[in-house]
């Protein structure tokens, strides 16, 4: 063997590999587990990379072999294969990481507070404070905050705080203005401005209400984009996660990755998807699919946007909010653009992935891919729906029928148990959140966080997936507990069919020889443990494309 490197060398490394690093590597000593093609877990205690990819594992591993490869002790550590996360917004993570924080404020006042100890006392008149992450759910108060309070601290800076499901915005009297609205304007369609009894805007703007001011922000530049892509890719590093989904990015960002492939500047792989609304969605289409050599880049799909959130009450439902009996939500895309828009996206031999969160823009959904799938015959397989939240129970079944993949993210459950009888009541529940009864179906469901909106760390995601309880072990039985999941089966939403719903599965998702070196070492064997403990989960390592990445 060619020599014995320490595991606690490892931690001491950067993002980039060493220049030492031999071609092959031979990981020993590891608990490892991965699933295999056909979604069973196995066990290893060995792995043999060479370059990026597995050649062997096991008793598959030569006596040559092993006189070429460095060796790395694992020390006995769990190892797995890294963690997809299906749907997220890379550089909006990066944003977060780098804007005002308001997750996990308990009122609108601490809110303020944050964005004024956020600026401080050196902002320039006109300045935009940008911010993401408040929850009027879970204020003392648990109403819309308004503008009166951001004017109090900032009157001449135009701020635009982003509800933490980024489907409302909180603004000041000065982005108002900018944007020109007041009690006269008129939202526009799928959009509310939210105003008070006397007709005044107070400062919440919901769904496409939020172009209004959103198309003033400044667009960032590419030093401004590198910045938040490398926040991003090291936080996602350090959780384990090695792939994700990015749900939706404009032509700048399809530009941005591509010139960031070219220079082998992807930290993490990358499954784009263009957003529908671009204006230059006919042109990325034409491109046609991208793939990087390095399969660190992949743009084959499209996020096409079907209603809001539930707790802005802009998912749109069949029937209306059961605590606002005049609401039925909204659709982003008015449901008369739905066969235009899925011809062009399926007729073009691109993936479709529809933001679909309440029962009515679900059951849209799936009716529209029925029809166009007659259409496009030829194009069929791995299409979407994204997050498909409150589905009407009768639907359920067609979505094995049609062979779309639910994309669901585990942890929407437990940050939405506190409203989501409130918002839909009992019966409706039935059908929501319902991972179980998907894949007692024959369904395969790629599993994610939908981070920014919720925290990236995958082992958050696991958790829930198999507990139904937030972070401080709530409900003790478990929400709705008949949906929660066993541990392999979460692990394979999070790895194989993530990859499968992203067209990766023939090289990424699970451990296997000839598949990519793309794996996690952490600090517990979360198949040995309570449950309870999985969300506390530590990454030791996270390799990708067989470098040391974290």
């Amino acid at each position: 063997m060619k020599r014995l490197l320490s595991l606690c060398f490892f931690f001491t490394v950067g993002l980039s590999l060493s220049a030492a690093q031999a071609a092959t590597t031979l990981l020993t000593n590891v608990n490892g587990y991965t699933l295999n093609t056909e979604g069973e877990l196995v066990r290893f205690s060995q792995l043999l990379v060479e370059d990026d990819i597995i050649i062997a594992m096991d008793e598959g591993i030569t006596a040559a072999q092993l006189k070429e490869a460095d060796v790395i002790d694992g020390l006995g550590n769990t190892l797995l294969p890294g963690l997809i996360d299906a749907h997220g917004h890379l550089l909006g993570l990066g944003q977060n990481l780098l804007e005002v924080d308001l997750r996990g404020t308990r009122s609108e006042a601490e809110a303020v507070q944050r964005v004024a100890s956020f600026v401080g006392p050196a902002a320039k008149q006109g300045q935009w404070v940008v911010g993401r992450g408040w929850n009027q759910v879970l204020w003392d108060v648990p109403e819309f905050p308004v503008k009166d309070t951001l004017d109090n601290i900032l009157p001449n800076n135009p701020v635009v705080l982003s509800r933490i499901d980024g489907h409302a915005l909180w603004v000041n009297s000065k982005a108002l203005e900018m944007a020109g609205i007041t009690a006269s304007t008129t939202a526009p369609a799928g959009g509310e401005i939210v105003k008070n009894a006397k007709g005044q805007p107070t400062g919440v703007l919901i769904d496409n209400a939020m172009l209004m001011v959103e198309a003033l922000l400044p667009v960032p530049d590419d030093a401004q984009l590198k910045a938040q892509l490398d926040a991003a890719t090291q936080h996602l590093l350090s959780v384990g996660i090695t792939a994700m989904h990015d749900a939706g990015i404009p032509k700048n960002t399809y530009d941005f990755y591509q010139a960031q492939a070219r220079k082998d500047s992807l930290g993490v792989r990358v499954y784009a998807m263009i957003a529908a609304t671009d204006p230059q969605l006919p042109e990325m289409l034409n491109a046609g699919h991208i793939l990087d050599p390095q399969r660190m880049l992949s743009i084959r799909s499209v996020k096409a946007y079907g209603d809001g959130a539930l707790g802005s009450r802009g998912a749109a439902l069949l029937a209306p909010y059961s605590d606002d009996h005049d609401n039925h939500g909204l659709l982003v895309t008015p449901q008369e653009q739905l066969p235009s828009l899925f011809r062009q996206v399926l007729g073009a031999n691109f993936q479709l992935n529809f933001h679909a969160i309440g029962d009515r823009a679900n059951r849209l959904a799936l009716q529209q891919f029925a029809k166009t799938f007659g259409e496009f015959p030829e194009n069929t397989e791995r299409h979407r729906v994204e997050h498909a939240q409150v589905v009407a129970v009768e639907d359920i079944p067609l979505f094995k029928e049609y062979g779309i993949i639910p994309s669901m993210q585990p942890t929407h459950a437990t940050s939405d148990m506190n409203m989501a009888e409130d918002r839909i009541g009992a019966q409706r529940l039935k059908g929501a959140y319902a991972w179980q009864t998907f894949l007692k179906q024959g369904s395969r469901i790629a599993f994610g966080s939908d981070f920014p909106v919720e925290l990236a760390n995958p082992f958050h995601g696991l958790h829930a997936a198999v507990t139904r309880q937030n972070a401080a072990a709530e409900p003790a039985e478990g929400w709705i507990v008949s949906e929660s999941v066993t541990l392999t089966q979460a692990l394979r939403g999070f790895t194989l069919d993530a990859a499968y719903s992203g067209f990766q599965d023939e090289y990424l998702g699970t451990l296997e020889v000839g598949k990519k070196a793309d794996f996690i070492l952490i600090d517990r064997d979360i198949f040995a443990i309570k449950p309870a403990l999985i969300r506390d989960t530590q990454v030791l390592q996270t390799w990708v494309n067989g470098q040391r990445r974290y």
